[in-house]
């Protein structure tokens, strides 16, 4: 028989919490209410408690702890389950594109016309350049920098070109929604800087009148034996990458986002706060997972090698970890990567970018 939980009983409204003193035998009781979504479990809003109690709760990691309300996404990962602004991912994967579900995520409903998106998409296009000053600056960073340190370096540093911005709480909605697009838009072309950086090749500036990811690849892969012409990537990487960035798009209260917001709870600008999260984005156990598995194939060499580590990673006085595989929120295949065909693949090669930064001098 399965045991009933406080979670179960649809029309409870609060929890009643009491201690009593062995030695006295005062007993002391108050109520919590709940606090019910429109998905998900319910919680109990204990933003009294210290008040009515004198107590404090302790929740390492916040894992059984909301530090909000909201309604921008929401997961279940035990049930494969990824909503945005209530619309599921595999409907938005299939027929929405990147762009349309960042107006999305910003303004709690999908463009109410293509014109709508057309003008959505140009404002971020026309915001993708960035200040040459902050090239500049981005040429002080060594070839071989890690490119996390240098998209922390750089986004940080656009709050020096945008420091009239207030923070969050202090800008109007127009405000608000004027930074949020530039960091929409000017992240894509600061990595590509830091990726082009990285190989010794010039800076490729974003060009009116193509898509987002075909300037993402553009501005990464763009060859200087093109004469600075700009050339189209084949349709089916675009849409892949694409397609790619939309499966990304949000994540709900993840590590990065909630420091981003803990940053931006003191007032600072935005981009610092953006910044801080990217350096929380940067760790193995966070976005940096994926850097950590390519670092791990690489520690396991060969497949006759993968029982070895199979066996470390299940010893618990091991401190190998099995990177790469899996996510902490889901627990079943998740929706939030759909199978789609892509033909073009099988005949397109693959953009070619020459590199010498294995023999180059490191840069003074």
């Amino acid at each position: 028989m399965t045991t009933r939980r406080i979670s179960d009983l649809a029309a409870a409204t609060h929890v009643t919490v009491s201690a009593r003193d062995e030695n006295s035998g005062e007993e002391i009781t108050i109520q919590l209410p709940i606090v019910r979504g429109s998905a998900g479990a319910p919680a109990v809003d204990i933003s009294t408690l210290p008040a009515a109690t004198g107590l404090y709760t302790l929740d390492p990691g916040f894992v059984a702890t909301g530090s909000c309300r909201s309604a921008i996404t929401f997961i279940d990962g035990p049930a494969g389950v990824l909503l945005h602004r209530g619309y599921g991912i595999d409907d938005l994967a299939a027929k929405s594109s990147y762009l349309e579900v960042v107006y999305l995520l910003l303004n709690n409903r999908l463009p109410a016309s293509q014109r709508r998106l057309d003008l959505f998409t140009e404002e971020v296009i026309r915001r993708m350049s960035v200040d040459r000053r902050l090239e500049s600056f981005m040429s002080g960073f060594p070839d071989d920098a890690h490119p996390m340190a240098v998209m922390v370096g750089t986004v940080g540093a656009l709050s020096a070109f945008y420091h009239d911005c207030r923070g969050v709480k202090a800008m109007n909605e127009s405000e608000r929604a004027l930074a949020a697009v530039r960091v929409v838009a000017k992240l894509p072309t600061i990595a590509a800087m830091a990726y082009r950086h990285s190989v010794g090749l010039p800076y490729v500036a974003p060009r009116r009148g193509k898509s987002f990811a075909a300037n993402l690849l553009n501005m990464c892969f763009a060859s200087p034996l093109d004469g600075g012409e700009f050339v189209a990537p084949p349709p089916c990487f675009e849409k892949a990458l694409d397609v790619f960035l939309l499966l990304h798009a949000d994540h709900e209260q993840n590590a990065s986002t909630s420091t981003v917001r803990m940053a931006a709870s003191s007032e600072a600008n935005p981009f610092a706060c953006v910044a801080a999260g990217i350096a929380s984005l940067w760790g193995p156990m966070h976005g940096g997972a994926n850097e950590a598995c390519i670092r791990m194939l690489r520690e396991i060499g060969t497949k006759d090698r993968i029982p070895e580590f199979l066996a470390r990673a299940k010893d618990k006085n091991d401190p190998f970890k099995l990177m790469g595989f899996g996510h902490r929120a889901p627990q079943r295949r998740w929706r939030r990567a759909p199978r789609h065909r892509c033909d073009g693949f099988a005949t397109v090669p693959a953009p070619q970018v020459y590199t010498e930064t294995s023999t180059r001098e490191p840069r003074r």
